[in-house]
This record gives structure tokens, sequence and C-alpha cells, in this order.
């Protein structure tokens, strides 16, 4: 736990390291996010990600090194949600702990959304310890995923 993790500004390289993260079969399954093509990545994130004046998004470092993304978002359905992604070799080490609990201290709206995968038991896990609470289930295809929620008084 004594490396040193951090929050900055997503910077346009940047994303060449977020879609390669992507491209990790592993995480993509754990996710139940199918990998994009680098075109379909890159148009997302230019236009909908970084070009949405109402996201707050951060890039995530530990040791001076890229280790992926925060992004919080008001969807389609009113709601402020979260996501987040960390290249594999970042997992199991408290980066995305850490790093959630910096990123919470900055995006204050509440109630703050998420609905990680019910087999992405470490992403559920991290949620739960900053205070996010189930609140259900919901079904992308097959997959089902938690609700999450992050309520003001947590």
């Amino acid at each position: 736990m004594s490396e040193e993790v951090g929050l900055r500004d997503v910077e346009l390289p940047d994303l060449e390291v977020f879609f390669a993260y992507e491209q990790d079969l592993e995480a993509a399954r754990r996710a139940n996010f199918p990998p994009r093509g680098r075109e379909a990545f890159m148009s997302h994130w230019k236009a909908k990600v970084l070009g949405d004046p109402d996201a707050r998004v951060q890039a995530v470092t530990a040791g001076g090194a890229l280790a992926g993304n925060l992004v919080a978002w008001t969807g389609e359905d009113g709601r402020r949600h979260i996501g987040y992604w960390l290249g594999r070799e970042f997992w199991g080490r408290g980066i995305g702990t850490r790093a959630l609990g910096l990123f919470l201290a900055k995006e204050t709206t509440r109630p703050l959304y998420a609905d990680p995968s019910a087999r992405n038991t470490g992403s559920v896990k991290l949620l739960e310890r900053h205070g996010f609470r189930r609140a259900g289930t919901l079904r992308y295809e097959e997959h089902e995923h938690v609700v999450m929620v992050l309520d003001a008084d947590s």
C-alpha cells in the first residue's frame, strides 16, 4: 500500500492505454463489456466521454504509471452514474479503492449509481467499501448486473 495513487485529467495519449486495457479479454469478461474496435473506442471517448461537459473524467495513476480511469456522467435516466476501468496489472493492489476514494471526494453528486456485473465480485466489493449499497439487479441480455447506489447519507 505504499504505492502513491493519484487522479489527473485525461490526456488524448491516455486513450491508447485505455484502449489496450479494454482489449484484455479477462477484464472484458468480468465487466461484461465486449471490447470495441479502435475506431469505435476512440470515437466514443472523444465525443461522448471527453466531449461531455457534464462528465467528470479522471485518469488513475499508480506510482506514476497510468493505471486506468474513473468517469461520472448523467445518464438518459437522469441519474448520475459512475464507471471505471483499471489495467489488469493494477488489480488486487488497493489502487482501485484509493482512487475511488479520491474520486468520490470530487464527485459529490448523490445519489450516485453503478451497475457492475454480478460476477465481478471485486468491483461489487470495491463499491461496498465506499458506502454503495445493493439496490437490485438488472440484465443486459443474458448477463446479470448489480445496481449499486451511494446515497446522500453514506
